[in-house]
């Protein structure tokens, strides 16, 4: 017995993409109503803004550096290749960038943790040979560096720690479902995004007192 055109149309490919469609317009249509369908960006954003936040913060300990060192230098010359390594590390910081279009590639963001990692190394070198110098720790020059750099490590933790949770909260989503399925069909670009890794005593900024 062949098969009408009734059950020839119901078995055609265009009618099967068709009613994909459909079904998919209407899980979409549902889904907005609750809220779930901006969900994917809208914590993509706030990842994004506390990405920035922890730029933000690096940059303003990275413009302290200079006259840090320029202070510094006045009282201890001879400690040259502290300073220097100082001044390379944070050449090297601010010339590696990761932006919130690329905050989701794994080597570019580990080249910046890395980096930033480098000059706090390189920080702590000088600040310990700042023992040496009694002068230089009564500075008022020295001594307002320090409370703008103290405060700039802490900005620095908290920001690292809202971008953290900022992170897990937006890669949760675009893992799980139904944010998995609503990325996959309208944020085809919505990839995970990639967050600090554990560094000793990073559970706490870094002791910048003199």
């Amino acid at each position: 017995m062949s098969s009408g055109p009734s059950e020839a149309i119901l078995r055609s490919p265009v009618l099967a993409r068709i009613l994909g469609a459909l079904a998919a317009i209407l899980f979409a249509t549902c889904l907005s109503g609750c809220g779930a369908i901006n969900q994917v960006p809208t914590l993509q954003e706030q990842a994004k803004s506390a990405w920035s936040e922890v730029q933000n913060q690096y940059q303003r300990r990275a413009d302290l550096i200079p006259n840090l060192v320029e202070t510094v230098k006045g009282y201890a010359q001879q400690e040259k290749d502290v300073l220097t390594g100082v001044v390379e590390a944070r050449a090297k910081a601010t010339s590696v960038k990761v932006d919130a279009s690329t905050v989701s590639d794994p080597q570019k963001f580990k080249e910046f943790q890395d980096a930033q990692n480098q000059l706090s190394g390189a920080l702590g070198r000088l600040l310990v040979t700042v023992e040496r110098y009694p002068d230089l720790k009564s500075n008022q020059n020295f001594l307002a560096l320090q409370s703008q750099l103290e405060g700039t490590e802490n900005r620095i933790a908290v920001a690292r720690r809202d971008y953290i949770q900022a992170v897990q909260a937006y890669n949760t989503e675009v893992r799980t479902i139904p944010g998995r399925w609503i990325a996959a069909w309208l944020y085809p670009d919505a990839k995970p995004m990639e967050t600090f890794t554990a560094t000793p005593n990073s559970e706490r900024p870094p002791n910048v007192k003199f």
